[in-house]
């Protein structure tokens, strides 16, 4: 797909909050959850009449999609949920902060919201608290205050999780040189995710971390490829490669690939159906690499509306605030990930969604 400059300013700005969005946590949450692992909706649903909307900042690609396909599954377990609205910001956020007022005026009961603008948002989102209306902004780890400016807010656990690929680094390497491929410069979860990174590697002093800062790749395939080349070129020996994105991953195993050299180990987050398929096809003529993949946060808005609903009912809500994907594939643990081409590239198999109703969103 083509995309002019300034679509593509917009692409990479909704990528630098929602990826940057996955959390800017400096430090282990107290307590967490896996995103794959569900309380039961309909005991927080109440019985009162509610409308629900879901507002994106940036809504143009196949991971939204299925947020919001999960949001509508795991609402139509509430039967006294009668609407389920949508808006997409296109990237502009003055149409974001106006879609949040909108609702508000319509009288929507909940209103979840995927933290684009990160707290640049917190003015629009405490209007429709103040209002009466249960808001979850979900992501970002937001810096407001609950049950003033947002009712609930669930967020990924990015420190976790980057110290999950640097403890599986650790046992599954051994000894060797690794880095870390991260966003946009200066991206706040990129930062989040490498100090998580750096965390878990703390007990495996024979892995080097060849670059104290995350190489950028701009969460671009193009650019990650580039980056991947250059060190490549620059380091003889790369042997663990760890990234905040599916996407810049497939990029980095293409490099490899192009140069006729072994691929790494990999360690990333938000997989993708094309490169599970590149890594199946790989396993099948006996030239598979040592990887991790965590996966399934499209499911996040269902914790959002769990969340929202326990608030609004005056029902406690046991599950943590802190979320973190879950291990879609582990060649370690001798657990495969799961490829079908018979779905787009970007396709997210590690959703919620049963794959029928995976299938089904994806052939419209």
């Amino acid at each position: 797909m083509k995309i002019n400059g300034v679509t593509r300013k917009i692409v990479l700005a909704a990528a630098s909050t929602a990826l940057a969005a996955i959390a800017a946590e400096t430090a282990l949450a107290d307590d967490f959850v896996y995103v794959n692992k569900h309380a039961d909706i309909t005991k927080l649903c109440g019985t009162k009449p509610l409308r629900v909307a879901l507002v994106d900042g940036y809504g143009g690609n196949s991971w939204r999609k299925t947020a919001l396909a999960e949001l509508k599954d795991e609402a139509s377990k509430c039967s006294n949920i009668t609407e389920v609205q949508y808006t997409d910001a296109g990237g502009d956020a003055q149409t974001y902060n106006s879609a949040i007022n909108g609702y508000t005026a319509q009288g929507f009961d909940i209103i979840v919201t995927y933290t684009d603008f990160g707290d640049a948002a917190l003015p629009a989102y405490r209007a429709a608290t103040q209002a009466g209306v249960t808001m979850a902004p979900y992501f970002i780890n937001l810096k407001g205050k609950v049950g003033v400016d947002y009712s609930v807010n669930p967020y990924e656990d990015a420190f976790r999780a980057g110290k999950m690929f640097g403890e599986w680094v650790g046992k599954s390497v051994g000894e060797g040189n690794t880095v870390f491929l991260g966003g946009l410069a200066g991206s706040a979860s990129s930062v989040t995710f490498l100090n998580g990174y750096k965390e878990g590697l703390k007990d495996y002093p024979k892995i080097k971390l060849l670059d104290e800062k995350f190489i950028v790749t701009n969460w671009n395939p193009a650019d990650a490829q580039k980056a991947v080349s250059g060190l490549i070129a620059k380091y003889p020996k790369i042997d663990a490669i760890a990234s905040d994105y599916g996407v810049t991953s497939l990029a980095a195993v293409k490099a490899y690939q192009a140069a006729g050299l072994p691929i790494p180990a990999m360690a990333f987050i938000a997989t993708n159906n094309e490169y599970s398929c590149v890594y199946m096809d790989a396993k099948s003529s006996g030239k598979a690499w040592k990887q991790l993949a965590l996966s399934g946060t499209t499911a996040d808005t269902r914790f959002a509306l769990r969340a929202a609903l326990a608030k609004l009912n005056g029902i406690a809500n046991t599950e943590p605030r802190a979320l973190v994907a879950f291990p879609f594939a582990d060649s370690e643990q001798g657990k495969d990930p799961a490829c079908n081409k018979d779905l787009p590239p970007d396709a997210d198999l590690g959703s919620s969604l049963p794959q029928d109703k995976l299938k089904a969103l994806f052939a419209r």
